[in-house]
């Protein structure tokens, strides 16, 4: 498909450069850069990225560089928005400002997308990145938004495990009573386009073997697709130790605001940055094509 048009945020440093250079040369985003001019230009030179054809626009710092990223997306001129070289918490005040913002009904959530190699299928993991401690109208938000992107890279129906430390409900242990409770809403209509069981622990989840001996019967235990953590504490320690100790591939990808967002860390690796563009322009072509049609 066609290079999705992607604003980026204060992109000043040669690693996210280097980032957004990968994403052209395989023809993931046609890029608009924000920012300082100058600091800009001097990235692109350490990165080895040529300016020529590509937009830049001057904007003095990064929290105007913040605000203009998003507004670029108001006018219709980018469908994705990356983080550059600025805090997470930069862009995120511009993208949920209140004025201005991208702002949707939606809470805003991060899936991570995982392939870890002792398991046969994509792995989703949400939230470890965004929501600190989610109550349940939050989690419902997180588990909508972890579907809908699943659908939308063309995945089908998927299996939503809501994860705790146990797989009976116990009023001892909040999350399973939450669980619980998000699978009841599931059956209401409340959550639509996944199946959902919970609590279910993390080896009833995703071993067969663990849900059988467990004498769990459902069609999301042993097969999981998507695995809802309680907190993010819990879901970015699960989300590392799957990267460094399994060596699993990561995507992170923002949901909930009108755009796709990614948010790329200096300690990513090459491959992580391109999986995380490509998964967020898959997204974005598949919401933009949903979009309504002005009259």
């Amino acid at each position: 498909m066609a290079a999705v048009p992607c604003a980026v945020a204060h992109p000043c440093d040669a690693s996210a450069m280097e980032g957004i250079a990968d994403a052209m040369r395989h023809g993931i985003i046609a890029p608009i850069l924000v920012g300082p001019a100058r600091k800009i230009a001097t990235a692109a030179a350490a990165a080895g990225l040529d300016l020529a054809g590509i937009e830049v626009i001057d904007a003095p710092h990064s929290h105007a560089a913040a605000k203009r990223a998003v507004a670029l997306v108001h006018e219709n001129r980018a469908e994705l928005l990356m983080k550059g070289s600025l805090h997470t918490d930069e862009l995120m005040s511009a993208v949920v400002a209140r004025e201005g913002g991208l702002r949707t009904e939606r809470r805003i959530s991060h899936v991570f997308i995982m392939d870890v190699p002792n398991y046969i299928r994509p792995l989703f993991i949400t939230d470890a990145a965004i929501n600190i401690a989610p109550d349940l109208s939050a989690k419902a938000d997180i588990i909508s938004n972890a579907i809908d992107l699943h659908h939308g890279l063309g995945l089908g129906i998927p299996r939503v495990a809501i994860l705790s430390a146990m797989e009976t409900v116990s009023p001892k242990l909040p999350g399973t009573i939450e669980a619980a409770a998000l699978c009841k809403m599931a059956e209401r209509g409340q959550i639509q386009g996944g199946i959902l069981d919970g609590p279910l622990a993390l080896d009833n989840a995703v071993s067969p073997e663990a849900a059988r001996i467990k004498g769990i019967r459902s069609e999301v235990a042993g097969r999981a697709q998507i695995l809802v953590v309680p907190d993010l504490e819990a879901g970015n320690m699960l989300a590392k130790n799957l990267t460094f100790l399994s060596g699993a591939d990561a995507a992170g990808i923002v949901l909930g605001a009108r755009v796709p967002i990614v948010l790329t860390s200096r300690a990513d690796s090459t491959r992580t940055r391109l999986a995380s563009c490509a998964v967020a322009a898959l997204y974005a072509r598949y919401l933009a094509e949903r979009r309504p049609v002005a009259a």
